[in-house]
């Protein structure tokens, strides 16, 4: 089928092709335009709102920039003033004219499928040997009663709204959530925190403890296992939430709302349908190699997951370069994909916790090593830290997890441990500078021979070496 016969109904005044046509310019999209075109393919961009995407815009670089803002002190002001400075200075990076110069041809609108290997943006017809679909992720809204009711915030909202609430109620608690409660409250305003729910559940509860701690220190008031069930305005013109179940009822009031409630594909009106792209559950369907159902098409980022990270984006952006230009199968593993959660402590894992090893009935070693026993922790006052990491028997990293100042930098040499399924002797036998914190991850490895290498064995052979002169 040639691009005249497509959708005839309609006068199309451009026609463009390209070896590589991709949807959505943020971190994954951006890093496939600009990988594929300086290794000589010809690109399309197609964008429909900000270049960057979220996390330039509504994602990483805000929230991090008002927790850091909040972090020092500031007041409400300075902290979006600092926010929007951050988001100021990586805008060029990203920016339509940058990849243009880089040869990229950038397209701003919206795209959609009109047949399986043409779309169309607006008077334009695009036909490209491969597509790829980065077009991202946007905000649950739960179906709660009253919710369509009342004005409420999202994470596509609260940064360029840039409110200063006097009561905060955050609807949900994840990372999003528990980072804007904390940024909030200590930017000064009261913060509650409703989470049907464990708050961060999909972290090893131990160490998620100590955040939960922190912020209950920080003064966020948190209600979990603890469901919302209607949403109304409240008497002095804000919100109020009705929370419980089993026939307890709890009512809050805040002056603002933010709906941290999690993330779907955005997909609306992309007319995959139309391109013979399957779905499951809302997500188009992949295979390894991140190709869908229609294999000229793959999909990367949030729009697929299973990890809705910018760094996962950004692998899977390598991984579609490697098949969509040389042709050869690489394929995506996500066994050693890191996280973070930037609270202060951050929280960071990678791997395995100890409950998904001992469910896959291995025979697991646990380790530890809390921060207050760091010298450099001690020196800088923050001492509320522990590293875990979960092994086999024979001391293989299946995972680990710490929650600590800089965690998520601590982090790495675990990564390249589940990735390349080194052993905890590995670390143990690093030299690392003192002091530091990365003493722990070293302390924490060594721990594994402890038992073996101060017993009594080693005491015996120990005291007949000595005998012998």
């Amino acid at each position: 089928m040639g691009a005249a016969s497509v959708n005839r109904s309609k006068t199309i005044s451009d026609r463009i092709r390209a070896d590589l046509c991709v949807i959505g310019a943020g971190s994954g999209g951006l890093s496939i335009a600009a990988g594929a075109v300086q290794m000589g393919a010809s690109v399309i961009l197609i964008e429909q709102s900000r270049m960057g995407g979220e996390c330039l815009n509504t994602g990483c670089v805000p929230s991090k920039a008002l927790l850091a803002a909040a972090a020092r002190g500031d007041d409400f002001a300075a902290a979006y003033d600092h926010m929007r400075g951050a988001i100021a200075a990586i805008e060029p990076h990203d920016s339509a004219e940058r990849f243009r110069g880089l040869g990229v041809h950038v397209v701003l609108g919206k795209a959609r499928f009109v047949a399986p290997r043409f779309l169309e943006v607006g008077d334009t017809s695009v036909t490209a040997r491969r597509f790829i679909v980065a077009t991202g992720s946007t905000p649950v809204v739960p179906s709660v009663p009253g919710l369509e009711s009342v004005p409420y915030f999202t994470n596509e909202t609260l940064f360029d709204s840039a409110p200063e609430p006097s009561h905060l109620l955050v609807l949900g608690g994840g990372p999003v959530g528990v980072e804007m409660s904390q940024a909030y409250r200590r930017l000064g305003a009261e913060v509650t925190l409703v989470e049907k729910g464990r708050v961060l559940g999909r972290d090893d509860p131990e160490l998620a403890a100590i955040v939960r701690a922190r912020l209950i220190e920080d003064g966020v008031t948190i209600h979990e296992e603890t469901p919302v069930t209607a949403v109304a305005e409240a008497d002095d013109g804000g919100v109020a939430l009705t929370c419980g179940t089993g026939g307890t009822s709890l009512r809050l009031s805040g002056s603002h709302l933010l709906v941290a409630a999690g993330r779907r594909p955005k997909i609306d009106g992309l007319g995959l349908e139309d391109a013979g792209v399957a779905l499951n559950d809302g997500v188009p369907l992949v295979d390894r190699r991140l190709r869908t159902t229609n294999k000229r098409i793959f999909a990367i980022g949030d729009v697929v997951g299973p990890y809705r990270f910018t760094h996962t984006a950004s692998y899977q952006a390598r991984i579609v370069i490697t098949n969509a230009l040389f042709r050869l199968p690489a394929r995506a593993r996500y066994d050693a994909v890191p996280w973070v959660t930037y609270t202060d402590p951050e929280l960071a894992h990678v791997g395995l916790s100890e409950a998904e090893a001992r469910a896959a009935a291995q025979e697991v070693r646990v380790l530890r090593f809390p921060f207050e026993e760091n010298d450099r922790a001690i020196a800088e006052g923050a001492t509320d830290g522990l590293i875990k990491v979960v092994a086999t028997k024979r001391g293989r990293v299946l995972g680990a997890t710490i929650v600590g100042k800089h965690a998520g930098e601590l982090i790495l040499p675990w990564v390249l441990a589940v990735k390349y399924k080194l052993g905890v002797g590995k670390l143990a036998q690093a030299i690392v500078p003192y002091p530091t914190l990365s003493e722990v991850s070293a302390r924490a490895a060594g721990s594994f021979h402890a038992p073996m290498l101060f017993g009594a064995r080693t005491k015996r052979l120990v005291r007949m070496l000595a005998r012998l002169g």
